[in-house]
């Protein structure tokens, strides 16, 4: 019999992994958002901002992931929207990044993988998502952020 040692460290990387979400980097600061709401879902999605992260979840009493924050806020509207951020990517109309609008969803590699976060553009290059574990909650990010704009891999209209 193998040392449950083993197996623990063993899967060390994929417990990381699950922990940390879909964002990874230090750099997602949150900042601060007045504008007024220029559609419902945005507006329900910026009422939703300080909900907990929770990894594989998809609503507000327990918490969001970045896809299940999506998935619920257009869900919330009568918009059905795969689950998954690949899936997501890989059915939505792509659009050009200058031509993006709010309610969009904006498309991330954060971990080596393409289209592995997502968030819900608002406007004035600012978006909303559920980043990590380590953030902890739903917040506003800005396109301008040099991590984001590192990270950045698309555009997708529902």
């Amino acid at each position: 019999m193998k040392n449950p040692t083993c197996y623990f460290l063993a899967s060390l990387p994929i417990i990381i992994s699950l922990l940390s979400g879909c964002a990874s980097d230090s750099e997602v600061v949150p900042i601060s958002y007045q504008q007024p709401a220029s559609s419902p879902v945005v507006a329900y999605a910026l009422s939703l901002q300080g909900a907990p992260y929770h990894y594989g979840s998809d609503n507000p009493e327990d918490g969001f992931d970045c896809s299940g924050f999506v998935h619920h806020v257009y869900q919330h509207q009568g918009i059905s929207l795969p689950r998954t951020t690949q899936d997501m990517a890989n059915t939505l109309m792509p659009v050009e990044k200058n031509d993006v609008h709010s309610g969009d969803l904006v498309f991330f590699d954060t971990n080596g993988t393409a289209f592995s976060h997502v968030g819900l553009y608002l406007d004035n290059d600012n978006f909303i998502h559920a980043p990590s574990a380590r953030t902890g909650r739903v917040l506003v990010s800005s396109l301008k952020n040099n991590y984001w704009q590192q990270h950045f891999v698309g555009v997708r209209r529902p």
